[in-house]
């Protein structure tokens, strides 16, 4: 997992130039932080969006400083980082959650592979300890006791999920 500057998340990556003007489309879109004038970052460069058009699955965007297709070329393959927006009490950015470590109390548990959104909530994809089949654990406050982002450690309900 690749450790993002604190407070920016992965918003997607530079992939083909969109004709002339120095826009680009952007591969695996995170739409929702790819809006006109959001603030972003290339290569520790922090610019701003100046177009959006395309659609959240094929976004197409402008950044300050790209006025040509070479411009657009030459970023190609390149992260496109967005300033995260502010969360509630108990909300968490997916790369916040995963590669944390899983326990129940001091039984260790595993780590988290992903975050998954399933028509009743999101649950945490745990790759177990014991090579056993992963352990999906519904974001939900009857099987998550704590979380702590900065200590890197989620805390579970075993009982709960019907696998103490």
């Amino acid at each position: 997992m690749t450790t993002l500057p604190r407070g920016w998340l992965r918003a997607g990556r530079v992939a083909s130039p969109h004709g002339l003007d120095g826009s680009f489309h952007v591969a695996e879109p995170n739409a929702s932080l790819l809006a006109l004038g959001a603030a972003v970052q290339l290569d520790g460069d922090a610019r701003r969006i100046t177009r959006r058009a395309g659609t959240d699955q094929r976004p197409i965007v402008r950044i300050e400083g790209c006025e040509d297709r070479a411009g657009a070329e030459a970023l190609r393959g390149h992260d496109i980082l967005a300033l995260a927006p502010a969360l509630e009490a108990d909300e968490w950015w997916a790369e916040d959650l995963e590669a944390c470590r899983v326990r129940d109390g001091a039984r260790e548990v595993g780590r988290v592979r992903r975050l998954l959104a399933l028509p009743s909530c999101e649950v945490l994809e745990v790759a177990r300890e014991d090579g056993a089949a992963d352990l999906l654990v519904p974001l939900i406050r009857d099987a998550v006791r704590r979380v702590d982002i900065e200590g890197r450690m989620i805390d579970i309900d075993l009982d709960f999920l019907g696998e103490a």
